[in-house]
């Protein structure tokens, strides 16, 4: 992943996030809000790849470039459910997790060598193959490939477990 280039990233982006909405297909508004016991639903999976509320994911990503080896605090097992985003339609925060990894391919897109080789300390990926100090193509990367196809395989349980054709 190291020698990927932004072009290359955003591209892996862009596909990732297209084969998750893909996913989001079988959801409509009513069964997008059910929940198996002690799971999340569709809404609050999509609502936690959209990152936190109002910020979202990108400033992770710009961090790396604006400071000097910035510490990023992730919360891993954080929805965002909550504010505003209890009140949108499936329709809205699908909307929104569109423009986020759009807004994230473009930013990728356009960096040079230099900037996606500059590193951030996250000690959550402390023991993670990654490490606590990866590089902004590392962590983009991860965002994209690990992260969001983690939560895809997630949506494709959660449609299972709701009883959703095509699942």
């Amino acid at each position: 992943m190291a020698d990927q280039d932004g072009k290359t990233i955003a591209q892996g982006v862009r596909a990732n996030a297209a084969a998750f909405r893909k996913a989001c297909e079988v959801l409509n508004e009513e069964n997008s809000s059910r929940a198996p016991e002690g799971r999340w639903s569709p809404k609050q999976i999509i609502s936690h790849l959209c990152g936190p509320e109002g910020k979202g994911l990108l400033p992770t990503l710009k961090a790396f470039v604006e400071q000097d080896t910035p510490e990023l605090d992730i919360k891993p097992e954080d929805p965002y459910w909550s504010g505003k985003r209890r009140s949108l339609s499936l329709a809205e925060l699908l909307s929104e997790f569109e423009g986020e990894y759009e807004r994230m391919a473009v930013f990728v897109e356009g960096l040079s060598e230099a900037q996606l080789s500059r590193k951030a300390h996250i000690p959550m990926l402390r023991e993670s193959p990654l490490g606590e100090y990866p590089t902004l193509a590392q962590w983009a990367g991860a965002l994209s490939d690990y992260h969001l196809g983690f939560h895809h395989d997630h949506m494709r349980e959660i449609e299972q477990a709701l009883g959703l054709k095509n699942a």
